[in-house]
Formats: structure tokens, sequence, C-alpha cells
């Protein structure tokens, strides 16, 4: 087919997972909601297309596309990359230097989020907020939007989840300010919540030790003192013992509050306003581990028109996302109905069968009945 001379898999692993090309169990429409889908479980997958290298300066750049995990996705990533022109696609790993990471990642009750991760000065940067991805079987479109202003977006479904300010929600630069570091807090300045109370006095009865002597233990007939040495008592945790005795807190009336350590201008800071770009944006890949497999990945969209995106989004999932919904929901009526079925058709026969077994059981009875009348 044509998708495969589009995609290049990887080959850095002998097992990679395969791709194959499919709508799925549902869908909303057969042909244009084919994409590629994970199909053996327990697997990494490394998969890339390469397309016309540009840089997004002075630009807003947008990577869109629909992840569907139809198989009820327990541990997997759902995630994008964006490489520079130079990617190694036929050794693409989790070792190949990316420019931007981004989409749904799933793992067991912990994970369940949308990783923003941009590269910058050739190291990762992940997004500090926690934006919570979509967990459910349906198809869902990501999309992040990065403008050359240095703000970002992240929408799911053509909604806004998340946005800000590249520098603000990402550690890329020192911060702006800093504690000045002249300026000591004064000894004066009494930040403790808690104090001891000096009203509170130890109890005459407090202090007992730890271990005590067992005094009801007795000597083991079979002791040698010249071999085991002299026979002691043994020791035993002391149920009196309350450990060591602190005063009980109290809020402390000279309480200040926390100093406020006054700012200065940070001097290792100094702003870059070009963080958001980069040259040679050449290739996108999937480079994902999944426990079960079954995700679905299409309408893949980079550009540099957001409007155009929305528009792309809508009439691409916005079109399919009803009648795919309504076709899971009919398979699985349908699903419980044959199950409903296939349940009493195995009653009715533990049924008749208990009906048999009594009537010849009593088809026993009667034999026996004639049989001893006749011995009468």
């Amino acid at each position: 087919g044509c998708w495969q001379q589009r995609w290049m898999n990887s080959e850095c692993k002998p097992d990679l997972g395969k791709f194959k090309l499919t709508a799925g169990k549902f869908y909303g429409d057969p042909v244009r909601d084919k994409g590629l889908q994970t199909s053996e479980n327990s697997k990494f997958y490394a998969i890339s297309s390469r397309f016309k290298p540009f840089s997004n300066k002075g630009k807003t750049l947008v990577i869109q596309y629909t992840v569907k995990h139809e198989q009820k996705i327990d541990c997997g990533g759902g995630y994008v990359k964006i490489f520079s022109s130079n990617l190694d696609q036929k050794n693409l790993s989790g070792d190949s230097h990316y420019y931007i990471m981004f989409g749904p990642d799933i793992c067991g009750s912990e994970t369940k989020k949308v990783h923003v991760i941009l590269n910058y000065k050739n190291k990762p940067h992940p997004i500090k907020k926690l934006i919570r991805c979509k967990v459910d079987g349906y198809t869902h479109l990501y999309t992040l939007i990065i403008r050359p202003d240095q703000t970002y977006e992240v929408k799911i479904d053509n909604e806004m989840v998340a946005s800000g300010n590249l520098e603000d929600d990402l550690d890329f630069l020192p911060p702006r300010k800093i504690n000045d570091p002249t300026v000591r807090k004064p000894t004066d300045w009494d930040d403790r919540i808690l104090i001891d109370d000096p009203n509170d006095i130890k109890p005459e009865d407090w202090d007992e030790p730890e271990y005590i002597v067992d005094t009801s233990a007795e000597k083991p007939e079979d002791w040698d003192d010249a071999v085991n040495g002299e026979w002691h008592h043994p020791m035993v945790k002391n149920p009196l013992y309350r450990g060591e005795w602190k005063p009980r807190q109290i809020d402390n009336p000279n309480y200040r509050g926390v100093w406020p350590h006054p700012q200065i201008d940070n001097p290792n800071y100094s702003p870059d306003f070009s963080i958001y770009s980069y040259e040679n944006i050449s290739v996108i890949g999937l480079d994902i581990w999944q426990v079960r497999a079954g995700t679905i990945f299409d309408n893949f969209l980079i550009t540099d028109d957001e409007v155009y995106a929305e528009d792309f989004g809508d009439e691409t999932w916005g079109e399919t996302k009803g009648p795919e919904k309504e076709m899971n929901i009919k398979q699985t009526e349908e699903e419980q109905e044959r199950e409903r079925v296939t349940e009493e058709k195995y009653f009715e026969q533990r049924f008749k069968e208990k009906l048999k077994r009594k009537k010849e059981s009593g088809k026993g009875r009667a034999v026996r009945n004639t049989m001893e009348k006749e011995e009468l």
C-alpha cells in the first residue's frame, strides 16, 4: 500500500511491533477512519514519515493528529515526536534526538497525561503543568500550537485545555528574579508556627526503662554454665515504657510568618526570544511502548495556520465522532444481547436435563413399587 512508502519502519531492534492500516472495530467512516494501528501486545513501536524540511521561525507551528485507544488501553504511549532532517529513520529509537514530543501517555492509575516536551539547547524540557488526556475508547483530536510570541496552546477535541507562555511553563531559562544573596533574615525574626508549651510539665511517673528483667523465666535444665556462661534472666519490653517525653505544642504567639526574602534581577538570566523556533523540521514519528495494542493514529497535520487546523479537525474527527460512538453503542448492545441469549439457552438446557433426570428416577421408583407389591 501507499502508506508503507510514506512511513518507514525502524530497524533499531529485531522485534519491534508492527502497524497495520485499519479503521478498527467501530468507526464513523470505514474508509476515512483508516489509520495506523498498533497490532502486537507488549512491544516497542518505531515508525516515521519524512516531509520537505522547513523552519517555523517567525511563524506559528501547529502539530495535530487523532488517537483512538479502542483497546481500553492500560499502559502505553499515544504521542508523536517531531525530528530534524538529520534523523536516521532506520535507527529511530527512544534515544533519537527529537525537537518536540507531544500527546497522550497512559500507564496504570498514575499516568494519564498529555506530554509537551520541547528540546532547547539539546535538552528536553517538559511542561510543568499537568494536562489530563482522554482515556476512553473513542477517537480524540490532539493539537499543539506554538506561536512566535512564545505562547503555546494545547487543545483536545478542538477545545483548549492548557495555554501559557513557554518561558513560564517550561524550565528553559534561569529564573528572572532570585533572592538577594546580600540580605540575611533578621536574627529576631520568629517563623516557628508552633512552640513547646512552657506550662506543660513531665508527669512524675513518666520515666520507665524500655526493657525490664523477665523474672518469670526459669533457667533451662540443660543449661551448662561451663559451656554457655552464667545464666541471666532475659530482658523483655516494659509495658509501662512511654518513650521520650515531649511537651505538647501550642501556637507561637510571636509568629511573624515566612520572612519575605527581597528579590533582585538574576544576573544569569537573559531572555531568549527564539525558544519556540526550530530549523529543518522534517520528520514525524511514533516511538512508543504498548502493553495492550490497538491504538489507531490518524489525520496527522503539521501547519502554520491555526484556523485551518481547527477546520481540518472538524472535517475529519468532527464528522466521524458521532457515527463512531453510535456504532460502538450498537455493537455493545448486540454483544450483550448475544450473551443474554447464550445464557438463556444454557439455563434452558440445564432445566431440560434436570427434568429428564427427575422423570427417569420417577420411573425407577414406579418399577420398584410394583415389584414390592408382587412380592407381598
